[in-house]
């Protein structure tokens, strides 16, 4: 089954979001200080955003662990 998926970024702010779902949720931390995931109220994983990203280029791969499950994020 195909998932639409949306990348927004914003080059002012140096910020690319992906959301998988636009349901209602909030943004959560990650171990990596640079990614932060969207989750709903139930932990789904609606989507992430990366800060910084024009630094990826100049460094080693950004490396973070999603701790939600995308479950039946809608």
């Amino acid at each position: 089954m195909a998932e639409r998926v949306k990348v927004w970024f914003d080059p002012e702010a140096d910020f690319l979001e992906v959301t998988f779902s636009e349901a209602p949720g909030y943004m959560r931390e990650t171990e990596n200080d640079a990614v932060m995931e969207r989750v709903d109220l139930d932990g789904n994983l609606l989507g992430f955003s990366i800060l910084a990203v024009s630094q990826l280029a100049k460094s080693k791969p950004l490396m973070a662990e999603l701790l939600s499950g995308k479950g039946n994020a809608a």
